[in-house]
């Protein structure tokens, strides 16, 4: 059974600020002994960190949801809580993240450790301390600390490599991982043996190597979803070099040259920009004895194929996967197109992300919404001041009567009036109900 996973979504919470507190020092003289109570603790944010040691998003499947831990509170004394740890979670390397509800993209993850924060954890709040005027020189006030974020997000993984190997099934592709890489890839002779892309790296020689990846399911109709249709022709997105390998002996009754151009078709209509990178067509199963007429009529017709195309005729290299013959001059000439060759993107991208702290949308929402939801009784909705509302300690009067203040200073008394609000009408702000007083 394959454990080949590519895409994941998961739900990320960060930690919750520590609460401040409210307390006083017992000193004579200082009335009511003073202001003494600390703030809360940063709480723990959620980071997404590259580990170059994973290759499939298999550790998201069973554990979908990290929380990280909350900072801690205020205490008395005026000593401050302490900051959660992050909570740091590892991704490979060619994984995208979005956002599931809106479909944002949040990042790239490219790079052996580059970090994303995905979700900021929530500020402490502050103790009384905080709140001392010169005409209250001993505030019972404190803050609740602040809501970490919370989001859902899919993780998409593309298999980042120097090489693609492309072609038909049972072509011959998986063996020549094989016999090329470190790579053990299920090799047998049916029809889609590979159910999932396979990863190798190629050595030359001291510091010349280049990672290969079997890209299994590309068949006639794959871009529009047939066989394994574009689960994996997107893992060819961030390969360098095309190795297009076709059976030239025509081993299941396919024709070469059929198949050759028929997976054109399927990249083109995929991305027509992946016709622009460097490709070397390898020829092979040559030890079969229908190979070689095969191949000299495969030649005649790639070179009619390409007279009217603006992109160059591929080199053609005749192996035998299976006899490890002819390899050599493959991979040496593989290994210098990735290292001579640009990179062609295929979107035009305008950005990258090398560090991303948690997005905001480009529209503005509203301070506060009011609902009227029948005759006398109103909803209080609104991102500002729900997270206010859960920012005020609702144990001392002083922190009510704040909230009371910064309700009416954000307009809602007048909009509650406006709705047709009177005193003695029930109103609901996230499940705590207080009377509208005119």
């Amino acid at each position: 059974m394959s454990t080949f996973l590519d895409y994941a979504k998961v739900n990320v919470k960060a930690g919750k600020g520590g609460d401040g507190m409210v307390a006083f020092r017992r000193e004579k003289y200082v009335p009511d002994g003073g202001p003494a109570g600390g703030d809360g603790g940063r709480g723990g944010s959620v980071i997404f960190k590259v580990d170059e040691g994973l290759r499939t998003l298999m550790d998201f499947k069973y554990n979908r949801h990290f929380k990280a831990k909350p900072g801690e509170n205020g205490m008395s004394k005026s000593k401050y809580g302490a900051a959660a740890e992050d909570l740091v979670v590892a991704v490979p390397p060619g994984t995208i993240i979005k956002d599931a509800n809106t479909g944002q993209f949040i990042a790239d993850m490219l790079e052996h450790g580059q970090e994303v924060v995905v979700a900021q954890g929530g500020r402490g709040g502050r103790g009384n301390i905080r709140f001392a005027t010169h005409k209250n020189p001993a505030p019972a006030i404190a803050e609740n600390g602040e809501p970490g974020q919370e989001v859902d997000l899919i993780l998409e993984l593309k298999v980042l490599a120097d090489v693609a190997l492309i072609g038909y099934p049972s072509v011959g592709k998986s063996t020549l991982l094989s016999v090329i890489s470190n790579s053990k890839p299920k090799i047998a002779d049916y029809q889609f043996t590979t159910l999932s892309p396979n990863l190798g790296v190629v050595k030359l020689g001291y510091d010349q190597e280049f990672v290969v990846a079997d890209i299994p399911g590309l068949i006639e109709g794959a871009s529009q979803g047939v066989g394994l249709g574009t689960d994996f022709l997107k893992h060819i997105e961030r390969t360098n070099v095309l190795l297009h390998v076709i059976d030239m002996a025509g081993v299941h009754g396919r024709d070469p040259f059929d198949d050759f151009v028929k997976l054109m078709g399927e990249l083109e209509q995929y991305n027509e920009r992946l016709l622009l990178r460097p490709m070397v067509i390898v020829a092979n199963k040559m030890d079969q004895a229908a190979a070689e007429d095969n191949l000299l009529e495969f030649k005649a017709q790639l070179a009619n194929y390409y007279a009217d195309k603006e992109y160059s005729q591929p080199e053609i290299f005749q192996i035998s996967a299976w006899q490890t013959k002819g390899l050599d001059e493959l991979l040496k000439a593989t290994f210098n197109i990735v290292q001579e060759a640009d990179f062609v993107p295929l979107y035009n991208e305008t950005a990258t992300v090398e560090q991303y702290v948690h997005y905001q949308l480009d529209e503005e929402k509203p301070e506060f919404e009011i609902h009227r939801l029948n005759g006398d009784y109103y909803e209080i909705t609104g991102e500002k001041i729900e997270k206010l509302f859960q920012m005020t300690n609702m144990a001392h009067d002083e922190s009510v009567n704040r909230f009371v203040r910064q309700m009416r200073a954000m307009g809602i008394d007048q909009a509650l009036r406006e709705k047709g609000a009177k005193s003695g009408d029930t109103v609901d702000l996230m499940g705590f109900t207080f009377e509208f007083v005119d």
